[in-house]
């Protein structure tokens, strides 16, 4: 579940001023109430004000209007969250169903990725485009950006260790595996000074988005 930002027109001027260890320390709090507490009071700020920093320049460079959307991890009632991001789709009420950009963080690193997961109406589109295009595909993603295909998990496997059938392989299971999914992006070690870096964050950042844009259109 998602939420959406207030009525009132977003800064996209404000400071921002990076993670702090203690943003990612969040996610070794036991229990859900203190975990959510802690992720409310010192990283959901954060992920709000990346999306109103970001959203302007992605719509720009989707040459269509993106909304910004902030988890809200509301249908949890045990267990706690292991990450959280700010998700950005061409759709205002919504992200899931939808190719979309997200930065979000576990405890051990933040990524920047395009994601298409399970409820994507757009699998089997990107899909056959991707694959069609998969020597293309092979030369747009940098070698240290990272591939997985499964949200829920910390980690993946670097473009350059994917072979072409293991890329293939991840790709095609969009079109016959309802639940599977196709996550690649940049990740950052909590550890990377980059991140304490606001303004230079939000570059990388866009950067990041720049350079998967190709993926996001193969989606259409």
């Amino acid at each position: 579940m998602t939420v959406q930002h207030s009525q009132a027109a977003p800064d996209a001027d404000a400071a921002f001023y990076g993670f702090a260890p203690e943003d990612f320390d969040v996610f070794a709090i036991e229990g859900l109430e203190p975990r959510m507490e802690a992720l409310i009071r010192l990283v959901r700020p954060k992920l709000h004000l990346l999306g109103d920093r970001l959203a302007p320049s992605l719509s720009v460079l989707c040459q269509e209007e993106m909304y910004a959307h902030v988890a809200k991890h509301a249908r949890r009632t045990i267990n706690p969250p292991n990450d959280t991001w700010v998700a950005f789709a061409a759709n205002k009420r919504g992200y899931k169903a939808h190719p979309h950009f997200q930065v979000g963080m576990f405890e051990s690193h933040l990524f920047i990725q395009f994601a298409i997961i399970y409820e994507c109406r757009n699998k089997q589109q990107f899909a056959r485009e991707a694959l069609e295009r998969l020597e293309e595909l092979r030369q747009i993603v940098p070698g240290h950006y990272v591939w997985s295909g499964d949200h829920m998990v910390a980690g993946g496997t670097p473009h350059r260790e994917m072979t072409d059938e293991a890329l293939r392989t991840l790709i095609a299971r969009l079109q016959q595996v309802k639940a599977a999914e196709v996550l690649c992006g940049l990740e950052l070690n909590r550890h990377d000074p980059l991140l304490q870096d606001g303004e230079r964050l939000i570059t990388t950042i866009e950067q990041t988005f720049e350079t998967l844009l190709p993926l996001y259109r193969m989606s259409f």
